[in-house]
């Protein structure tokens, strides 16, 4: 499995709206903090827009927020919405794969890994990934974390 910049990048961005959920904030705010590429974060940023996942204001004031709260958002929904498909071989989606012969069990252990990495990712939101101390509040303010004491 391989981990997109993207997808990386994605997370991080959301991590930074995450902890300022009260106040928009700008892609050059979330690049400098994180040390991430304006424009690269420009691009994944109107991804997550596109996908409801962030929300905007222009103008001096703008900026962007969370499209929903923090503790609903999961690494999962990221990387799905920037990436796409979670496992491809080939370029192509592990789910149709069909192998003659000795090799007909192969395409069982692809689905499995796609399978074991969608929970794993379904299962970390993130609001859980914001360090303690830290505001775990999304969209509309709502505070918690998926599994958090």
């Amino acid at each position: 499995m391989h981990i997109s910049a993207k997808a990386d990048y994605a997370t991080r961005a959301l991590l930074e709206l995450a902890r300022e959920p009260a106040r928009p904030l700008t892609c050059e705010a979330i690049a400098s903090s994180q040390r991430i590429p304006f424009r690269f974060l420009k691009s994944v940023v109107g991804e997550l827009r596109r996908a409801g996942l962030v929300r905007s204001q222009r103008g001096c004031e703008g900026g962007y927020w969370l499209g929903r709260p923090a503790d609903e958002i999961t690494l999962l929904d990221v990387s799905r919405v920037v990436d796409g498909e979670l496992l491809t071989l080939r370029g192509e989606t592990v789910a149709a794969l069909d192998y003659p012969g000795a090799a007909s069990g192969l395409p069982d252990v692809w689905r499995r890994i796609e399978a074991d990495a969608a929970a794993v990712l379904g299962d970390v939101t993130v609001a859980s990934l914001l360090p303690a101390g830290d505001v775990l509040a999304g969209a509309g303010g709502t505070p918690a974390a998926k599994g958090a004491a």
